[in-house]
């Protein structure tokens, strides 16, 4: 699914996205398109990724389209434009967070790939890049602990605690697992060999027999292929 072709039960065209600011919403604030990417900044960032400020506006104005969300300009100092669900919004998100087919996440893990690669880096640049993998996941597992900490003061927040306390949870495990592969380096290297420039890959014929005997013995696996 894509961020241009999610559809809602009843056959609303909202992105995953517009999802997102529909929900944020449903606290029944005003909000204007910065207050929801402070807000999403604060908390969704660690397990979403944090939309554009252009990208939030555009959204906006589809969903207000759509009848999902209405509008009005504050005559303040900023003039800003402030957004607030609809009844149809609300129900609309409602239908979508009960009825919608929840997908797996979508991973793109760089350092992971990078591990995969291996054998293209030069000699310690793969170090650094896990070393530097791991400071990363600690800042976000402390930034999570704070927000952790600040979200229980109110009980609407229960359930973003929860999803924080998560977040907080799975960057400590990030950031194990890459000290983990850090001191797994040294073995793996001497797996691979001292000239990898020597190192002979398996032909393809290899992998389509290797994926074959893994056929077979998910088959004998199988009680119901008995």
């Amino acid at each position: 699914m894509t961020d241009d072709t999610a559809s809602a039960p009843g056959g609303l065209n909202v992105s995953p996205t517009g999802w997102a600011l529909l929900g944020l919403l449903t606290s029944g604030d005003e909000l204007s398109g910065y207050d929801i990417k402070k807000w999403i900044d604060w908390a969704i960032r660690f397990f979403y990724s944090s939309p554009a400020y252009s990208q939030i506006y555009s959204e906006l104005k589809r969903l207000e389209r759509l009848g999902l969300v209405s509008s009005r300009v504050d005559a303040g100092i900023r003039s800003r434009r402030m957004y607030r669900i609809t009844e149809q919004g609300q129900a609309a998100v409602s239908r979508w967070a009960n009825e919608d087919p929840v997908e797996p996440p979508s991973l793109k893990h760089n350092p992971m790939l990078r591990v995969m690669l291996g054998h293209l880096l030069k000699p310690g640049r793969l170090r650094e890049i896990l070393t530097e993998h791991a400071a990363y996941a600690e800042q976000l597992h402390q930034a999570a602990a704070t927000e952790v900490r600040w979200t229980s003061e109110q009980p609407a927040w229960a359930y973003a605690r929860l999803a924080l306390k998560w977040s907080e949870q799975y960057y400590a495990v990030e950031r194990e697992m890459a000290l983990q592969m850090i001191k797994d380096l040294d073995a793996v290297q001497d797996a691979f060999g001292e000239n990898p420039a020597g190192v002979q890959f398996p032909v393809r014929e290899y992998w389509y027999e290797v994926e074959r005997r893994i056929a077979a013995e998910d088959q004998d696996d199988d009680p119901a292929a008995d």
